[in-house]
This record gives C-alpha cells, sequence and structure tokens, in this order.
C-alpha cells in the first residue's frame, strides 16, 4: 500500500510540473493548493531532494522546482524515492532474495509477475501525462 507520504510527494511535484513555467515555488502555495500541511511537505522535500528529483533555492525568491521536464519523471521513481521498495511481498523488497524458502517457493514467479506489472505501469506513466490527464498505458486518468 502506498503511504501518505508517497501519495502527498506525487501530488507535490504534480503541482510543480503543472507550474513550471512560474519558476521556483515557494512551499506554501503548493500546501495551499495541495491542501496538505506545509510541515508534511518540509518533511518529504529532503527525501525528494536526496534523490536528485527537486531543485531547491532558499531566501528571497526561492523555492522549490524540477530538476528535469515532467516528462522526463516517472511516477515509479518518485514513490520508490519516498516508500523505498514496491515489491508485493517482502522478499522481493532487496536486491538479492534471502529468503530461505527462496529456492522451493510456489508462489515466487507469481510475485516476481506482479512485481513486473507494478513497474512497468507506474514507470510507465510520467509528470506530464499526470498534468495532462493521460498516461502512455492507454488508460485516462
Amino acid at each position: 500500500m502506498i503511504s501518505t507520504r508517497g501519495r502527498y510527494a506525487l501530488r507535490m511535484m504534480i503541482d510543480l510540473a503543472a507550474h513550471r513555467s512560474e519558476g521556483l515555488i515557494a512551499l506554501k502555495d503548493i500546501a495551499e493548493r495541495q491542501d496538505i500541511s506545509k510541515k508534511y511537505l518540509e518533511q518529504i522535500i529532503p527525501v525528494l531532494n536526496r534523490s536528485g528529483l527537486l531543485r531547491t533555492s532558499r531566501g528571497f525568491g526561492g523555492g522549490y522546482g524540477l530538476v528535469k521536464d515532467p516528462s522526463e519523471y516517472t511516477v515509479g521513481e518518485i514513490l520508490r524515492a519516498t516508500e523505498g521498495s514496491l515489491a508485493p511481498v517482502s522478499c522481493l523488497g532487496e536486491s538479492v532474495n534471502t529468503c530461505p524458502r527462496c529456492a522451493e517457493c510456489l508462489t515466487l514467479p507469481m510475485w516476481t509477475g506482479l512485481q513486473k506489472v507494478i513497474d512497468e505501469y507506474l514507470d510507465g506513466i510520467t509528470l506530464a501525462d499526470l498534468v495532462n490527464g493521460n498516461n502512455s498505458q492507454g488508460i485516462n486518468i
């Protein structure tokens, strides 16, 4: 399940994409438009910043902006930055499956397939798609 932090991070990034032409955006403006606590957004910003997804500037005229074009951000990369693994089961959450039963697990191929579907779907939708109300998966958002 995607947490509030992941959902709010995605909403913040969509807001930055939608208002990109305005330059750097003040956090209070994002908070007001998205009806999200400014304090909550302040907790999300360091995570997005460490992941290289945001550019920031302090002081007068400062604010937040996207590092790349909205078409270059995928929903998957934003959610992974804030949520960590999007794996449906814990044994797939790390790069190496350390589960002692993985060699004989009859359900592992099913979970691996689900992981692939999740990744392909979320990596196939960009911020630009969300701002424009469509996605590359052919599904209206």
